[in-house]
């Protein structure tokens, strides 16, 4: 039997931040669920490393391919070869299609080009787009650029992705005192 690694202490701000969105989810009963790409269920891990999190996590979903983002939450075939898969528009359809397949009330979608290949003039490496939808609103989507390697733009990425959820379910700045 192999055994997984804890997450490293550089993941433990990943970890805090989803414990502290799920705390702001149990009261109101409401779900969540994620569609990722270049964090390859990063955020899901870090979720579930929650006891009881099954309360508030509804499903994630790794979307790694074109293909995979077809068939498990809908993108349009058409929009990925428009616009390409790191991209809003991709981004949004993600998290779109994650809120249309769950019964979740809040879906985070992330996809980009976490490198260290694979970047281009107009996608480099470390450029990541953020899709969020909340049931009954239209989605919203942002793009950002790390720095750094792989696992530091992977990291990076779910962190961000965190704090956008965050954000959605407890509409407040979140200031320095609010960082994990």
């Amino acid at each position: 039997m192999t055994l997984i690694p804890d997450f490293a202490a550089d993941d433990a701000a990943v970890v805090a931040l989803a414990t502290r969105l799920g705390r702001l989810l149990v009261p109101s009963g409401r779900m969540l669920a994620t569609v990722e790409s270049c964090t390859g269920g990063l955020i899901a891990r870090a979720l579930t490393e929650t006891p009881g999190s099954s309360a508030w996590f509804d499903r994630g979903f790794v979307t790694y391919s074109n293909q995979a983002k077809t068939d498990l939450v809908g993108v349009p075939e058409s929009l990925l070869a428009q616009f390409g898969a790191v991209s809003e528009p991709v981004a949004r359809a993600m998290a779109e299609g994650a809120l249309a397949r769950s019964t979740a009330f809040l879906a985070m979608s992330v996809t980009g080009v976490a490198g260290p290949g694979g970047g281009t003039p107009d996608k480099p490496v470390g450029m990541v787009c953020f899709g969020w939808a909340r049931r009954g609103e239209p989605a919203q989507s942002v793009t950002h650029r790390f720095d750094g390697d792989r696992a530091a733009v992977r990291r990076q990425a779910a962190l961000f992705s965190l704090r956008g959820a965050l954000q959605r379910v407890a509409p407040r700045p979140l200031g320095a005192m609010d960082e994990p």
